[in-house]
């Protein structure tokens, strides 16, 4: 039998960036929202007590991600949730003060300096990231390493979007719902450069990862706010139900088309064998994507 270098193959981590994982993204990070501010504010947890029991609950959440041997959509998604959340409460936290009222930001940094420390952490984080030679193109994301970049870019990322959604909202006085189609209108452009233009995935992906945030602060606090502050009045209860139940029919639907054409896999970027059988595919494939 030949004997041949072989090149080894991982399982998908995860998803695809399809328009279903746009949905489902935005979805998640306005429930993010509404829920971060259902605890912290509604409840009167307060901003410090929810942001340390949400980032404890993102510790478990991202440790079975990176243990996981496969992209799992429960868990995936699971994940993208509880940035939005906790990003919600460490942002409100700085701005407006752990210790203030909820609805002042007397005691707090204000938006518009939260957001920009945010922005430099965001940079200095894609700055490490480029340092290590993983890849920014988060579909051929195949190490564990480059897949913990993925998620501190995404907790920093869903930190900076509550910031910059309540700086549009408030401090430009464009209110939320303006702020909302503001963002939306810039997302419609880096889709259209997508679809026009020969920009890299990489390049384009990850401002719109980012804007998706503020699109869901924005909206978030738009379904939540009193109608005489501009908003619909559901409370933080009423929209954090609607968007739970749409999260959940999108994850399931994305699950069952899974088993039917599972995701195809990757070429490990660090490992090759040499000298074992040649496979029918010319492939190996190992369960998980290791280090």
């Amino acid at each position: 039998m030949e004997r041949a270098d072989v090149t080894v193959r991982v399982l998908r981590k995860l998803p695809q960036v399809t328009a279903l994982f746009w949905v489902l993204k935005i979805l998640a990070v306005t429930l993010g929202e509404t829920l971060g501010d259902e605890f912290g504010i509604t409840l009167g947890v307060g901003y410090l007590v929810t942001a340390l029991v949400l980032l404890a609950v993102f510790g478990v959440l991202v440790t079975a991600q990176l243990r996981a041997d496969r992209y799992r959509p429960w868990l995936f998604w699971a994940v993208v949730l509880s940035t939005s959340a906790v990003g919600t409460e460490i942002s409100d936290g700085m701005d407006r003060g752990y210790l203030g009222h909820a609805s002042s930001s007397a005691d707090g940094i204000g938006y518009g300096w939260g957001m920009t420390i945010l922005l430099a952490l965001l940079a200095a984080v894609f700055l490490v990231w480029w340092r290590t030679g993983q890849t920014y193109d988060v579909e051929n994301i195949a190490t564990r390493q480059g897949e913990a970049q993925y998620w501190i870019a995404i907790l920093v990322s869903n930190t900076l979007g509550t910031a910059s959604g309540d700086w549009l909202a408030d401090d430009t006085g464009l209110g939320f719902l303006a702020a909302a189609c503001l963002v939306a209108v810039v997302l419609l452009i880096l889709l259209g450069a997508h679809y026009t233009t020969a920009l890299p995935a990489a390049l384009l992906f990850w401002p719109a990862f980012v804007l998706t945030r503020p699109l869901g602060a924005a909206g978030g606090d738009f379904l939540t706010k009193p109608v005489d502050e501009g908003g619909l009045g559901w409370g933080t209860l009423g929209a954090s139900t609607t968007l739970l139940v749409l999260l959940v029919v999108g994850v399931a639907w994305q699950s069952a088309r899974l088993r039917k054409e599972p995701l195809p896999t990757l070429p490990h970027p660090h490992h090759r064998v040499t000298g074992e059988p040649q496979t029918p595919n010319g492939a190996l494939v190992s369960a998980t994507a290791a280090d």
